[in-house]
């Protein structure tokens, strides 16, 4: 038996973006029709705090799909240069059982990511929706620059980071590879002021977005936070807003945008409007009117890397990528 190995160079070379939206597009659609199992994830942090385990095992019915992401998050190794987010994505045959993949987790996440919020822009944001604003300037705002592109023609980018120097950097390199002038803006604020298209893509465990700073017509991807304790959205922000999430359980348990909001009394359960699949799938309304503010509140799930996996493996088999390692025996 084979094992196909993909490090994260491979995954990048094999996970083109356009695709991968397509492809979270039919992984939430199967969520949301109950094609799928995604227990939550769990997490083992260290007695100090400074870094933790997180499992993501699932089933998705479309490709049939069934396995396991394993991560661990440091947040101190960017201080470093070293990334925060390290592990593997597991695939293991749906009859046998066998282990048929293992893939860099790091790549997947990042890419599958902003693919999950490339669909929700493209079903939820206006149509002439294309003055972005980045909160943040590491690898989630690289990719979701790349999905933003993919489904809307951008007239303007701006990015703000808590680190200006990092943010500098990050718009020189990133306007040449894409070809377009990036502005830096040294206020939050002044990023998110008139932008129709807005990605939060930090580790703030604090708001940095206030929602008063949003402009009628806007649509935020917020995807930095899966802890129920961290926010980068105000309460405001968050009810101004039509919000719908990846997987309602997930939110509910996860989502301190929407949690910490609803104790602090902004509103109640029935904020949260549905899942992005049940919106694709029809089920729930998305936008209503070109002044309505849309949120799409991103927590990650494992379905999403399962569908990246899968699609992964076969791009595999037919460009001979990656290694294949003898794995146990056959019968």
């Amino acid at each position: 038996m084979k094992l196909r190995v993909l490090g994260p160079r491979e995954v990048e070379r094999l996970l083109d973006m356009k695709p991968c939206i397509d492809l979270m597009e039919a992984a939430l659609r199967a969520l949301s029709s109950g094609n799928a199992v995604v227990p939550l994830r769990q997490k083992v942090s260290l007695p100090d705090r400074s870094g933790l385990l997180g499992l993501m095992p699932g089933y998705l019915g479309d490709p049939r799909s069934f396995g396991l992401k394993v991560v661990t998050v440091f947040q101190r190794n960017h201080d470093v240069g070293r990334p925060s987010h390290q592990g593997v994505v597991m695939l293991f045959d749906v009859e046998s059982g066998a282990p048929l993949g293992l893939f860099d987790a790091g790549a997947i996440t990042a890419i599958r990511t902003a693919a999950a919020s490339g669909a929700a822009t493209r079903v939820l944001a206006r149509a002439d929706a294309g003055d972005l604003a980045l909160m943040g300037s590491g690898v989630q705002a690289r990719t979701h620059l790349e999905a933003m592109r993919c489904v809307r023609p951008l007239r303007r980018v701006r990015v703000w980071s808590r680190d200006d120097a990092h943010a500098r950097e990050f718009a020189e390199r990133e306007a040449q590879r894409a070809g377009i002038p990036i502005e830096v803006t040294r206020s939050a604020e002044a990023a998110v002021k008139g932008a129709d298209l807005i990605c939060t893509t930090t580790a703030a465990s604090e708001p940095i977005l206030q929602g008063e700073w949003l402009s009628p017509g806007a649509h935020v991807n917020a995807v930095g936070s899966s802890f129920a304790t961290h926010r980068e959205l105000d309460a405001t922000a968050v009810k101004r807003a039509r919000l719908y999430t990846d997987c309602r359980e997930s939110a509910s348990n996860e989502a301190g945008d929407f949690l910490i909001a609803k104790r602090e009394g902004a509103f109640g359960d029935e904020h949260l409007l549905g899942e992005l699949g049940e919106v694709l799938l029809g089920r729930v309304p998305g936008r209503r009117s070109p002044d309505d503010i849309t949120l799409y509140k991103s927590l990650g799930v494992a379905v999403e890397d399962l569908a990246a996996a899968s699609f992964l493996l076969q791009r595999a088999a037919e460009t001979n990528c990656g290694s294949l390692i003898d794995w146990g025996s056959s019968p």
